[in-house]
């Protein structure tokens, strides 16, 4: 277990921002997270958990407390159950179960990020979320004081949420296990409409799983979200706000909202999410109201191959960053009536 005091954490984040924690430790064994968690906590020190750092925006004061960087390893494939420590890159291994010819996770490559983060924010993207796949999650539970392993169906899973995000102090994840499908090298049933169309099949249909995967990388990459320290439009924590899911009521509100901006014969997209729920996207709102590709004339702007990414230019503050993110969900607020969320963690600072 390595300790380090007033450490850097901007380097441990995609976005590259925040200030220092007072103390960071880094930890390659459950048993190590396990005693640098229960220190904190005996001390009442702040814990900071940090995977992949692919979804966290840090204060540019930085943490005042222990930043615990999570450095695991370990991959047990056994025929089609996997296992992966909480420290193991995501996308490579995406990338293992598709060599050994398993389906289900394949639409997930490349987004960046550990594997102990997938289950908190129910990770998904091209038709594929990890809920579909996790059986059970290994955690340590700090406030009973031990480890614990939760069923699929106690982990609260839904749309970018689960029980681990919505109580943040209570587990940290040390192990996820899946149960994936052999189709015999072919992936899971393609269902996001522009995977098909590119892979020139119908939505429902099998292809190799490797194509599939091949073609989700070349998809996220055209949009700036497959990492690359050259180039800025990556520079970013992914998707920055998620896909609103209004009831009937604030969904007439914003449909009457925008024919009234952009004409009747505009209708704004629409998916079924639940009794009585319809899920739109965020991206659309964003463009449409006024803030494109691009925009901004700061160090933090929008990415140029996708409205949903906030960006750092390279030399961008959080504050930087969160400026725009406010004159972005201000701007949609003020334009559709709806009001969108951040995806990311914020550490230190509000939206």
């Amino acid at each position: 277990m390595q300790v380090t005091q007033n450490a850097p954490l901007a380097p441990l984040t995609t976005f590259r921002l925040g200030g220092p924690a007072d103390r960071l430790v880094t930890a390659t064994t459950d048993d190590e997270v396990v005693a640098a968690v229960r220190e904190a906590d005996a001390a009442g020190t702040p814990l900071l958990i940090v995977g992949g750092g692919s979804n966290l925006v840090i204060a540019d004061a930085g943490f005042r407390g222990t930043a615990l960087r999570v450095a695991t390893r370990g991959v047990r494939l056994d025929g089609t159950g996997l296992e992966l420590a909480a420290g193991e890159n995501w996308s490579d291994a995406v990338a293992r179960t598709v060599d050994a010819g398993l389906a289900g996770v394949e639409c997930l490559a490349g987004i960046p990020g550990s594997a102990g983060a997938t289950p908190i924010q129910n990770v998904g993207a091209y038709g594929q979320e990890v809920a579909e796949t996790i059986t059970e999650v290994v955690a340590y539970d700090r406030r009973a004081g031990e480890t614990v392993t939760l069923r699929n169906e106690e982990c609260g899973f839904s749309y970018r949420h689960s029980r681990f995000k919505g109580d943040p102090e209570r587990f940290v994840v040390l192990r996820v296990r899946f149960r994936l499908e052999d189709a015999g090298g072919l992936s899971a049933p393609i269902r996001y409409a522009e995977t098909a169309r590119v892979l020139g099949v119908e939505p429902g249909q099998r292809v190799a799983a490797e194509a599939a995967r091949e073609t989700v990388l070349k998809l996220r990459a055209g949009k700036g979200m497959v990492l690359d320290p050259e180039d800025h439009d990556t520079w970013s924590a992914g998707s920055f706000f998620t896909n609103p899911i209004l009831d009937g009521a604030a969904f007439a509100d914003f449909v009457k909202r925008a024919a009234d901006r952009l004409g009747p014969d505009v209708h704004p997209p629409a998916f079924p999410a639940g009794e009585g729920l319809t899920k739109t996207s965020a991206a659309w709102l964003i463009d449409r109201a006024g803030f494109t590709k691009g925009y901004g004339d700061g160090r933090a702007r929008i990415s140029t191959k996708h409205t949903l990414a906030l960006t750092n230019r390279g030399r961008a503050s959080t504050e930087d960053l969160l400026a725009l993110a406010r004159e972005v969900r201000d701007g949609v607020r003020e334009a559709f009536g709806v009001t969108l969320v951040n995806e990311p963690v914020t550490v230190g600072v509000r939206l």
